[in-house]
């Protein structure tokens, strides 16, 4: 990322030029294959990078417009959440996981979840996937599905009366400095008891892929696994966080 992005962008609000302006987009173009680079492109025909990386450009132009360089963030974080939001926004208006497989996500949290009080222990996937009535390869797709419908949905509100969103729960804190932020200590609690209760190697995933913005592949060069088993086993960790925080237990807690 060019280190004089901020330099630019604070010379544009000065002086605001055709030139100045297609120099600071010129600038974050490589900000947004980043955000790009670590967003589930679905398999659909108006998916590709290409297309996502107009989306994102949209966001870093509106960024430009909205920001202020006296309002306490440096512009490349500002942007990060303008350009993210845009593709994410982008991917949503495609429909990518039909209403047969929301349900059957949903369906496979609930299950799940069922099995965790049943069993006093985190089930197995083959338990999952014979409660399902699925084989384990379908189930595994499943999570695979999960994974990509959870990661677009980080600003999504977690649970029905909390203004809470994923992004905030399980990414660095650092990473919404300088943004207003509402009290949700109840919720990330509930979350992090979660997190701190999963194996080692799934927090580290998690830890990576949320805090560090390593992409799948990369988690699965680190770990020796495919890119497939970080994206199924991401999915199982959200269905098991949005489970328990729907659980009455959960609530009361």
């Amino acid at each position: 990322m060019p280190a004089d992005l901020q330099d630019l962008v604070e010379q544009l609000h000065a002086d605001p030029t055709p030139a100045r302006r297609e120099a600071a987009v010129l600038a974050g173009v490589p900000l947004v294959r980043s955000v790009v680079g670590k967003v589930p492109v679905p398999d659909h025909p108006l998916a590709s990078r290409e297309d996502l990386e107009g989306a994102g450009l949209v966001g870093l132009v509106e960024a430009l417009n909205a920001y202020e360089p006296d309002g306490g963030a440096s512009f490349m974080t500002y942007a990060y959440l303008r350009v993210r939001g845009a593709v994410i926004d982008y991917l949503r208006s495609l429909d990518v996981l039909s209403l047969d497989k929301r349900r059957r996500v949903a369906e496979a949290g609930r299950v799940a979840e069922a099995l965790r009080q049943e069993l006093g222990a985190e089930p197995s996937d083959r338990e999952v996937a014979d409660r399902l009535g699925l084989d384990l390869a379908d189930y595994d797709r499943l999570l695979v599905e999960a994974q990509a419908r959870f990661a677009l949905s980080l600003d999504a509100p977690v649970g029905d009366d909390d203004g809470a969103v994923f992004h905030d729960l399980v990414a660095d804190d650092d990473a919404t400095e300088g943004f207003d932020r509402s009290d949700r200590d109840h919720t990330v609690g509930l979350v992090r008891t979660v997190i701190e209760g999963l194996p080692s190697r799934t927090r580290a995933m998690i830890g990576m892929y949320y805090d560090e913005g390593l992409t799948l592949r990369e988690i699965g060069v680190v770990f020796q696994v495919s890119e497939a088993r970080v994206s199924q086993i991401l999915g199982k960790t959200m269905l098991t966080i949005r489970s328990r925080l729907a659980a009455p237990s959960a609530v009361a807690a």
